[in-house]
């Protein structure tokens, strides 16, 4: 057994490197008010889009929806938010 050696310290280091986020949760509403251009920058910069639906969300989503996909995020309808994550930011939904 002495063999054995494990510096946890060293494991705690690699582990904080590894779970570093940038970007930031943003509250917003989808209303057809701000481009989709506007979105997809946020996403792209690693956003959390949190946004209250007013109105018909395939309609409103339509402009970025589409991109957001293509490049790995996600889009959650949920109780009338959209969730919309930047790729390996990921939305459970096995509690609903």
């Amino acid at each position: 057994m002495s063999d054995f050696d494990l510096d946890l310290r060293a494991v705690e280091e690699h582990i904080d490197d590894e779970l570093e986020l940038e970007g930031s949760i943003v509250l917003g509403v989808l209303d057809g008010e701000t481009p989709a251009d506007e979105w997809l920058e946020g996403i792209s910069k690693g956003n959390v889009l949190i946004l209250n639906v007013d109105g018909d969300v395939n309609e409103l989503a339509s402009g970025f929806a589409r991109d957001v996909k293509e490049s790995g995020g996600n889009l959650v309808h949920f109780r009338g938010f959209l969730v919309v994550t930047p790729p390996g930011v990921d939305v459970s939904t096995e509690r609903l």
